[in-house]
């Protein structure tokens, strides 16, 4: 039984949120919860609650027992740009581009990857 969750126009950029998602995956909820919370990046935070999110899905729709779960599958998509302009010498312009994610974190019981 997989339960996901999803967290959607994270305003950060994918590749800063897969360093900590990398931290995460495979562990069992518990230690990842523990990770998450002492984890000093900035996307610890979305990631915490999607994955409490997850737990909850999994409880609620699949009946599981939240103490068994693992986390099977986590990762970082990219969602849409923001594009900004910076002014430049010589009255010429660049673009900023603010980077956005799709994070999504899929749990499943511990039978299930044996």
């Amino acid at each position: 039984m997989k339960a996901q969750a999803k967290a959607r126009h994270v305003r950060q950029s994918p590749y800063k949120v897969r360093r900590v998602l990398d931290l995460v995956r495979g562990l069992p909820v518990d230690e990842a919860r523990v990770v998450l919370k002492h984890t000093p990046r900035r996307a610890a935070d979305p990631i915490l609650k999607c994955l409490d999110s997850a737990i909850a899905n999994a409880e609620h729709n699949l009946a599981a027992d939240s103490e068994e779960l693992v986390v099977t599958e986590a990762y970082a998509d990219e969602g849409p740009t923001l594009k900004r302009w910076r002014p430049r010498a010589r009255g010429r312009a660049t673009r900023i581009r603010k980077r956005t994610s799709h994070i999504t974190i899929i749990v499943a019981d511990t039978e299930e990857d044996a």
